[in-house]
């Protein structure tokens, strides 16, 4: 098989790249190991900035996303007895759209065989090949027989586990990380959320977050030490852990009612550097990894995905080899800023195990700072509804 761009990944990131491309005329293929539904099944977040509603928007694709999601004009960071409410509609003329990354996912393969775009999923072994030159190839086997593609660009948007990254030399590449000593307990209910926005929460014993899928849905999470097992969370004790966490005003409100899932999802930042080498793009988290808090990591992978469809447009319609070699540069200018939020607003909303009374008074005084100073609600509110692409 021949095409343009392959595309090693069918998750947002590689189904977005994938429609953007088909709409501009060039040619591609996705490629998936798991099957349909198992892509669907994962959960995921759910607060999109406006880069990304824009570009489902472009597409046609956002009917959905109009009439279910949730328009968010703000958020609250919670210190144990007061709600401190970020305005971000107020202080950016923006908002955020909560809408689960399922739904999102579910709304680009439902249009893929209309739109032409091209999905095999469950390719097994799949390996690039000469990405340092302009004739790179991708293989991979199906139901056990070998299969080849060629193409001229390969992008990676197959999470950090994928063969994309991996195919980039050691040598050419610097990794930056850093590990977190907790994870999130997140659990899924079918019951009203607590609140109409999400809500961060800084209690004496630990984080918590009060979000939502819908207005039936809701997720909720505590950070618990990496050695927690789930099976040691029954449902009450989650429950019971919130109301404590996420402090007395929205305990009132808290609904409980069965898990549909519950998980530990660890916490790192993350940034792989160049996002680009020969004829390979990387996106989304095969590149970068952010914690969760701010909500970044999607929407981080949908600004990738802008900028490698527009390069990739100038390379193809145009011949413009800059553009492709821009790229990286690009896309690491705004992953580092979102790292940056990222980790700053981890650091301020959750107990270390190795801060003391200096750290947590720090904290403190960072809390009433943002409760008392338009300015400081205003970056904040910039970063977390999306800075400009």
């Amino acid at each position: 098989m021949k095409t343009q761009v392959c595309i090693v990944g069918a998750g947002p990131a590689g189904l977005l790249l994938g429609h953007l491309l088909c709409a501009e005329g060039i040619e591609c293929v996705v490629l998936e190991r798991r099957p349909p539904d198992y892509v669907l099944g994962r959960i995921r977040a759910g607060v999109l900035e406006q880069t990304t509603v824009s570009l489902m928007e472009r597409l046609g694709l956002d009917a959905r996303l109009k009439q279910e999601g949730l328009v968010h004009d703000g958020f609250n960071l919670a210190d144990g007895e007061r709600l401190i409410r970020i305005d971000i509609a107020g202080l950016t003329g923006k908002h955020v759209v909560v809408y689960g990354q399922t739904e999102l996912t579910r709304d680009l393969m439902e249009a893929r065989e209309a739109r032409g775009l091209e999905v095999i999923y469950e390719a097994a072994d799949v390996t690039l090949h000469a990405i340092h030159s302009d004739a790179p190839f991708v293989t991979y086997s199906k139901n056990d027989v070998p299969q080849r593609i060629d193409c001229r660009i390969v992008a990676g948007c197959d999470g950090s586990h994928g063969p994309s990254r991996q195919a980039i030399p050691a040598a050419v590449a610097t990794e930056y990380e850093r590990e977190y000593p907790f994870g999130w307990l997140g659990i899924l209910a079918d019951v009203p959320p607590c609140n109409h926005e999400l809500i961060y929460a800084n209690h004496s014993r630990g984080f918590a977050l009060a979000s939502m899928r819908s207005e039936r849905r809701s997720r909720y999470y505590i950070d618990v030490p990496l050695t927690e097992r789930v099976e040691d969370w029954p449902d009450e004790r989650i429950w019971d852990e919130l109301a404590i966490r996420l402090g007395p005003e929205a305990a009132a409100h808290i609904i409980r009612g069965p898990s549909l899932e519950k998980s530990i999802a660890p916490l790192r930042s993350y940034v792989f550097a160049p996002m680009r080498h020969g004829s390979l793009l990387l996106c989304g988290d095969a590149a970068h990894i952010v914690p969760p808090t701010g909500a970044k990591g999607l929407n981080l992978a949908a600004s990738d995905v802008h900028y490698a469809a527009e390069a990739l447009t100038k390379f193809f319609k145009r011949g413009d080899g800059e553009a492709i070699a821009g790229y990286s540069s690009r896309a690491l200018a705004r992953v580092w800023k979102a790292e940056r939020f990222s980790w700053s607003l981890t650091r301020l909303m959750h107990r270390f195990p190795e801060d003391g009374p200096f750290e947590r008074a720090m904290q403190v005084a960072e809390l009433d700072y943002i409760s008392s100073s338009r300015a400081a609600q205003t970056s904040i509110a910039e970063n977390y509804v999306g800075l400009p692409v």
